[in-house]
């Protein structure tokens, strides 16, 4: 059956091959896989996005990324949806962002992947009642930790592009943050760690023009940045796989329950290590002393930097290739698409309660 997809993107964050965040790159590559199976991919995103189908662009917020702005993104996202619903027989809409609820169609095939922590969404929109409105969880751990009531679909894990990745070159002497710049992201700790471990350390990643977000940066990690310790803003996906690869380490100090983390997975896949605390999905992603290390504290984090260059390469490539195959994410989605789009057979067979 072919399929006419639209997939939704959160309103103020582009997607596209460079995108920085996990959504906007499953996003991203479900637009091209469906393009790649001869599917129709349609795709709402804000200016700047990119697409493999038919992108339709919504306006991109320049300023603070206040209430109003998510507002205005919110409506324009609302315009949009309904237009393409208008344009195109669309099979199933398949949605992405947080404030998914302020756009959802009152109706027709609907998929919720929820990116993030469970409890960063409102109790209410978990427990669905529609037929064809199905929500899921990106891997086991996050499941565990739905409220009471809620209704979710079987989890769809991540996986990522390990072929994309590989890259033949030399490790060197650094460790690596990949990340939002955001609080709960923990760079600050990520950067006292390596100065005491007395090894050089490269953050690439996106501040986005939240209040909260801006002030981090200015008085945690800018503050901490030296010759050693850098800030490189956001990385393409060129430069991403670059530094993946070349990395003694990567550093996840997260302080959020990581519902999947696709940069631990990434950087496994370049055969890169993961050093990071064990919150939320983390200890399920990273074989503490084959793959990385789980870590409690500053000290330990500082530690396990030191301790990285003996894991082996190798093993971390394998146990990606092994594990987190994008092929088994692709294939778990067009399956719910296929489904959802048919909603006979197979329609109760997502709509379970924890």
């Amino acid at each position: 059956m072919t399929l006419t997809v639209l997939n939704v993107a959160y309103p103020l964050a582009p997607v596209g091959p460079d995108a920085v965040g996990g959504a906007e790159q499953v996003l991203t590559m479900l637009d091209r896989a469906l393009v790649g199976a001869g599917h129709r991919s349609i795709v709402v995103g804000c200016r700047g996005s990119s697409a493999s189908g038919t992108l339709l662009e919504t306006p991109a917020e320049g300023g603070v990324l206040d209430e109003a702005a998510k507002s205005r993104a919110q409506q324009a996202h609302r315009t949009a949806i309904a237009a393409a619903r208008a344009r195109w027989p669309i099979d199933v809409v398949h949605l992405h962002g947080i404030d998914f609820d302020a756009y959802l169609p009152d109706d027709g095939p609907t998929l919720v992947t929820l990116h993030l922590p469970l409890d960063w969404y409102p109790a209410g929109v978990l427990r669905p009642t529609r037929d064809d409105l199905w929500l899921h969880a990106v891997s086991a751990a996050q499941q565990k930790t739905a409220p009471p009531g809620a209704r979710l679909a079987p989890p769809i894990p991540n996986g990522v592009d390990i072929e994309a990745l590989s890259l033949l070159q030399p490790k060197r002497d650094f460790a690596l943050v990949l990340s939002r710049i955001c609080p709960e992201k923990g760079i600050h700790l990520a950067l006292d760690a390596a100065k005491q471990a007395g090894v050089p350390l490269v953050v690439g990643g996106k501040v986005y023009p939240y209040e909260t977000h801006t002030r981090y940066f200015r008085d945690e990690v800018q503050a901490r940045l030296d010759g050693r310790r850098r800030f490189l803003g956001p990385l393409g996906f060129t430069a991403k796989r670059r530094f993946l690869n070349a990395a003694r380490c990567l550093v996840i100090p997260s302080l959020a329950a990581e519902t999947s983390s696709l940069v631990a997975m990434e950087a496994l896949a370049c055969g890169t290590p993961v050093i990071a605390f064990p919150n939320g999905a983390l200890p399920d992603v990273i074989e503490h002393g084959k793959t990385g290390f789980l870590v409690n504290t500053v000290d330990e984090m500082a530690q396990a930097i030191v301790a990285a260059s003996s894991l082996d390469a190798g093993t971390c490539r394998a146990e990606a290739r092994r594990r987190f195959s994008l092929e088994g994410m692709i294939s778990s989605y067009m399956d719910a698409y296929q489904a959802l789009a048919g909603l006979g057979t197979d329609a109760g067979r997502l709509a379970v309660t924890p």
